[in-house]
């Protein structure tokens, strides 16, 4: 089961925009890179024909990206957590090995600025998801230690 992704209205019109810029005239431009580069001759060792067909390949990957993103998405703010505990689309403000840090809980495409986010399914992220504000967490860190998280705050980023 996947998690949901909050979006919010600015993060999704940005996407949109973006997803259209690519299939429009992204596209045409990629085409003609390849078309322009195919007409210089010997493909095997074309340096610019690989090079716009690598892009080519990325570029639709991310428009598959986008696409999956804006289908799967909530979009607007997450309901209002009455119960206290931290949820996708909030800024956790958290104690982790003796240092405060501020992130953001859900999708790095709503976030803006300098801002840490982490997913809900990231070791960090599914530690805190659903913690109450006030509870000490812990979860296990790529090279196997265990590392303890005190919520101190969180709220929905706006």
């Amino acid at each position: 089961m996947s998690s949901q992704t909050w979006l919010t209205q600015e993060a999704a019109d940005r996407l949109r925009a973006e997803l259209e810029s690519f299939e429009g005239v992204g596209r045409k431009e990629i085409t003609a890179k390849i078309e322009a580069a195919r007409a210089e001759g010997d493909l095997k060792e074309n340096g610019g024909y690989h090079a716009a067909r690598d892009e080519q390949g990325k570029m639709e990957a991310r428009i598959r990206q986008l696409k999956q993103m804006l289908d799967n998405a909530h979009i607007g703010t997450p309901p209002p957590s009455a119960d206290g505990k931290v949820g996708a689309g909030m800024v956790v403000t958290a104690e982790i090995a003796g240092d405060e840090i501020r992130f953001l809980l859900g999708s790095r495409e709503i976030a803006s600025g300098d801002l840490d986010v982490y997913s809900e399914k990231s070791p960090l992220g599914a530690a805190v998801m659903g913690a109450e504000i006030g509870a000490t967490v812990s979860y296990k860190a790529p090279n196997g230690r265990e590392i303890s998280v005190t919520i101190k705050a969180a709220e929905f980023y706006a």
